[in-house]
């Protein structure tokens, strides 16, 4: 059973940079092929996904927000990141990290295990 936790300033600043970090309990980055994701919800609007890290290191992002994410991890401490640049007000949204095995269901935002999701708002 993998459990997600997500940790991060709930307020940022327009054209700042918004940095999540999720908490991996039960799960293992480098020995089970899990893909670990970033999806995202504005108000009102559906689950976007935003980009993804897999078992090996290596990274996807989506093309709509390739140039302004970045997603690492720290296999020392259970954790991967989000960074997001140059944050609008369209960037308001709650913020979820989530895993699956698939690919697939990673990229379609129907991965089977997920945070409890962080509202994250921008703002001055």
């Amino acid at each position: 059973q993998v459990q997600l936790q997500e940790s991060g300033p709930g307020l940022v600043k327009p054209s700042q940079t918004l940095s999540l970090t999720c908490t991996v309990v039960g799960g293992s980055f480098t020995t089970v092929s899990y893909a670990w994701t970033w999806i995202r919800q504005p108000p009102g609007k559906g689950l976007e996904w935003m980009g993804l890290i897999g078992y090996d290191g290596s990274t996807a992002y989506s093309p709509s927000l390739k140039s302004r994410t970045s997603i690492s991890r720290d296999t020392s401490k259970g954790q991967f990141s989000l960074q997001l640049t140059s944050v609008t007000p369209e960037d308001t949204a709650v913020y979820y990290c989530a895993a699956d095995r698939s690919i697939t269901a990673v990229r379609t935002t129907t991965p089977r295990y997920w945070g409890q999701g962080t509202q994250v708002t921008v703002s001055s």
